[in-house]
Order: structure tokens, then C-alpha cells, then sequence
């Protein structure tokens, strides 16, 4: 139970856990619940069932979440341990981006001017950008070592923009969980990790004790800007001299999708006889959700337009009363359920295209579900503008990715080569740029539940929908009523 004083505007999103029939307390703004009112409270009650791990939890209204944020570390059942050997000791480790300006000014710069709004600064590890050109602090964050002893990274990528490589000089990481999930273990040298998403790893400090170089920086392979500033930070052995030089190392290029294949294809679910991949095998919902970009009129931008993003081409429209609340009270005109469940006209989505604009329609829609019905969904990235990867987030559930490729997705021949045995289970995916990702999940949880780009910039332009799950059959299967002291609009 955690309990919220505000001075603005203000929502807390639990980002991974679940809420049972508790998405009163999910946290998306106009979503689940209206903000919290300036100098009012909201006590977030929740119970957290059946998962362990590292989450985060965030800021869910304007861009609040760059320096709203912070982690949850979820420990297994007492008496359970972990699948894999116990670590000596467990870090928290937060990769973020800084703005010099007001986050909410950037926001506002598209919505004034419908470009694309300023790159971050700078990017941190728990906070610290360590050198970076006309910043008033050069320091970096220190991870304290012992020789021989080894350490559980809990990596969480609490960035608005940016998808990130880290690396520590020297070293090897055994990735053993990623979304609160437990993985089959891999060896890397670098991890890929997108905003929302978390990353356990062990590591062990077994090299010469020294000064070893901890780096992150920022992975996009197309033409969009990006901060490519590198945050750094440094592993020290502990009784090493004071002066001892830092040995450095070489994170990877910019557009280094073979680096992101190769960890994004090395994840796999460890389905054990303790904890099983329970993947549908018969879908109810086959849908094909085509994320991108476009350009809308705007008569008060400076040059007639603005940037959008949609799925489906429907760029989402936030409602003045949260979705939640009028599907519980049954209030008429805030929400349609007619959201797309594939393009209304295709086209060649990663090509060539013959689209004859590049508008994209507007509406405040959801995709119904019946309680405990199986969902397929294809994320498929499209090129119009710019192709990009987009991580992509679903509140409410955990998901398997089963596929994932480049171009178009193929329905006849691509999921003969579906993974249904041991996905990675996670809740925010990568759709690869100028390509498609895979997931199936079971709706067993009743309610709203929000699906949205976890770059900030895009969630803004509109690269948003929302599921609505029905209740099901008895209050076991059912939306609790909400509390008492759920904010108003």
C-alpha cells in the first residue's frame, strides 16, 4: 500500500506488476484513473501475486518519468531461492537521460512547433552522467567490488528516449532474468536494454583488481536523432590505490542491430516443472497491430503540421475521463470499442509504399476481449518517414514472444518457425525497425489495460490503444470497485 501526496498533477505507474482486478491502481493518466489533484492523496492498494524480480515504478502523465522513477525489487517467497547460483551481493543499477530544460518545455515544443522535440543531454547510471561537455559535474557512479565475490546487477532502463547498450570493461555478464522473468542463463559482454524494461545479471569480479570502466550508450539504426552522449561510471576493486588508471573498453556502434539480435535471440524462458512457459496453443484473437508515424494538419503549429504516431493507423486520443472509470460506471461517449484489430487498408508496410498520405485518423478506441480468451498479437513496424524500433509495453500482463523477423510479416509462412516452447515471457517487447515481433498472452485480467511505445516521444504522438477485458464469471474473475479516494477529472 503506498500512499501519494501531490503538489501537481500527478500519476505513479507500478510498470510490470500485474494488478489483479486491481487496475485502479495501475497509474496510466486518463487511463485507469484521472491524476491526482494538486495537494490531494491516493492510496495505492495491490496486492503482488505470483511474480518475483526487478520492475519499475514510474511517473504515467506528461514526460514526468524522466526523474520520476526508481525501482522494485521483488524478492522470491521466503525459503525459495533463486534458479540459479546466490550472488554475494545485489546492486540496483538505473540508466536515465537528463534534460538542462524543463521536461514538460521539450513536450511542448512539439506541441507548439509539431516537430520532433530536443534530444536528452546527457544519460546517467543511478543518476551520474560522469563527463559530459559544459556540465558543472564530471563524476561518475562507483560500483565497489570485493575480488572474486559476485554480484546481481538489477539493470533497469528508466530512459524516456533511449535504448541502451551497457558494458563493463573486462567483464562478463550471465543474464539470468529479464521483466521480472527468469531466463535459461547466457554469457555477454553487453547488454541491450530498451525503456521499461529491467535486465538481471551476475558478475563476477574475477579480473585483476582495478579501476574497469562502466559504460552505457545509445543503440538506434535508422535516421532518427538521438543523445550520443556516453554516460560512464567505474567498477573498483576495493584496496586498490588511489591513482590506479581505468582500464576502458569499447561500447558498441550506434547502429549496431547484430548486437541487439544476438541478446534479444539468446533470451529463453527456463520452462521448468517450477516455472512453466505456459504459451497459448489456440489463439481467439489473431490481431496485426502496425506501429509508425505520420504528419497531421495543425493550424497553430509553425508550419501547418505536426507529427503524429498511431497504430493501425488511429493516433490515440487521451479522454477527459479515465477509460477505466467510465467502462466500470458505464459512461457513454468517452471511449468506442471499435480499435482495429488489423489495417483497414494494407499496404506495404516495410517498402516500397503506395500510400497516398501520410494523415493518420484520430480516436479514443479500445479492442474488447472476454475473460480468459488467448490474444496473438503481431507488432509490425512499418518505413513510412523513417522506419525505427519501438519498445512497446502492455500494462496488466506478461506476454511470450514467439517470433520476431524483418519486412513483413508472412501469416502462412512465419509461424511455422514460431518458438511455443520456451519464449522469453516479458511485459515490453522490441519490434525491430522495418520489422515485426510476435506475442501471445492470455486476457485473464479483467479491466483496461493500456498498450503503448515506452519512448516517450511517441507515446505523446499517439502510439497508444488500450485493451478492455471483461469480467469473467463470479468476483474472482472480476474488476474490484474502485476505492474510495479514486481521484476525480
Amino acid at each position: 500500500m503506498v500512499k501519494i501526496p501531490v503538489r501537481n498533477l500527478y500519476m505513479i505507474s507500478w510498470h510490470g506488476i500485474r494488478q489483479l482486478r486491481t487496475g485502479w491502481s495501475d497509474g496510466p493518466a486518463y487511463v485507469t484513473q484521472c491524476p491526482i489533484q494538486t495537494g490531494h492523496n491516493y492510496t495505492y492498494k495491490f496486492n503482488v501475486t505470483g511474480q518475483r524480480g526487478t520492475l519499475l515504478w514510474h511517473a504515467h502523465i506528461t514526460w514526468l518519468r524522466a526523474t520520476v522513477h526508481g525501482a522494485i525489487v521483488i524478492l522470491p517467497k521466503h525459503g525459495v531461492p533463486y534458479p540459479f547460483p546466490k550472488p554475494d551481493h545485489e546492486k540496483i543499477i538505473v540508466l536515465g537521460e537528463w534534460w538542462k530544460s524543463d521536461v514538460d518545455a521539450v513536450m511542448n515544443q512539439w506541441m507548439q512547433t509539431g516537430l520532433p522535440p530536443n534530444v536528452s543531454d546527457a544519460h546517467t547510471i543511478n543518476g551520474y552522467p560522469g563527463p559530459v561537455p559544459n556540465c558543472s559535474t564530471s563524476k561518475g557512479y562507483t560500483l565497489h567490488v570485493e575480488p572474486g565475490k559476485t554480484y546481481l546487477l538489477r539493470i533497469i532502463n528508466a530512459a524516456l528516449n533511449e535504448e541502451l547498450f551497457f558494458k563493463i570493461a573486462k567483464h562478463q555478464f550471465t543474464v539470468v532474468e529479464v521483466d521480472a522473468c527468469y531466463v535459461k542463463p547466457f554469457k555477454t559482454d553487453t547488454i541491450y536494454i530498451a525503456p521499461g524494461q529491467t535486465t538481471n545479471a551476475l558478475f563476477t569480479a574475477d579480473q585483476k583488481p582495478g579501476n574497469y570502466l562502466m559504460a552505457i550508450s545509445p543503440f538506434m539504426d535508422t535516421i532518427v536523432a538521438i543523445d550520443n552522449q556516453t554516460a560512464t561510471g567505474s567498477v573498483r576493486y576495493k584496496s586498490i590505490e588511489s591513482y590506479t588508471p581505468t582500464t576502458l573498453t569499447t561500447l558498441p556502434a550506434a547502429n549496431a542491430t547484430p548486437a541487439t539480435n544476438s541478446f534479444i535471440e539468446s533470451l529463453r524462458s527456463l520452462n521448468s516443472a517450477k516455472y512453466p512457459a505456459l504459451v497459448p496453443l489456440k489463439i481467439d484473437h489473431s490481431l496485426l497491430f502496425v506501429a509508425g508515424v505520420g504528419v497531421n494538419n495543425c493550424s497553430t503549429c509553425v508550419n501547418g503540421s505536426r507529427v503524429v504516431a498511431g497504430i493501425n493507423n488511429v493516433t490515440f486520443v487521451m479522454p477527459d475521463t479515465a477509460l477505466l472509470q467510465a467502462h466500470y460506471y458505464n459512461i457513454s461517449g468517452v471511449f468506442t470499442t471499435d480499435f482495429p484489430g488489423k489495417p483497414l487498408t494494407p499496404y506495404n508496410y516495410t517498402g516500397v509504399t503506395n500510400l497516398t498520405s501520410l494523415q493518420i485518423t484520430t480516436g479514443t478506441k479500445v479492442y474488447p476481449l472476454k475473460y480468459n480468451s488467448t490474444v496473438q498479437v503481431v507488432m509490425q513496424g512499418n518505413a513510412v518517414i523513417a522506419p525505427e524500433s519501438h519498445p512497446i509495453h502492455l500494462h496488466g500482463f506478461n506476454f511470450f514472444i514467439v517470433g520476431k523477423g524483418l519486412g513483413n510479416f508472412d501469416p502462412v509462412n512465419d509461424p511455422k518457425n514460431f518458438n511455443l516452447v520456451d519464449p522469453v515471457e516479458r511485459n515490453t517487447l522490441n519490434i525491430p525497425t522495418s520489422g515485426w515481433t510476435a506475442i501471445r498472452f492470455r486476457a485473464d485480467n479483467p479491466g483496461v489495460w493500456f498498450l503503448h511505445c515506452h519512448l516517450e516521444v511517441h507515446t505523446t504522438w499517439g502510439l497508444k490503444m488500450a485493451f478492455l477485458v471483461e469480467n469473467g464469471k463470479g468476483p474472482n474473475e472480476s474488476l474490484i470497485p474502485p476505492p474510495k479516494d479514486l481521484p476525480t477529472c
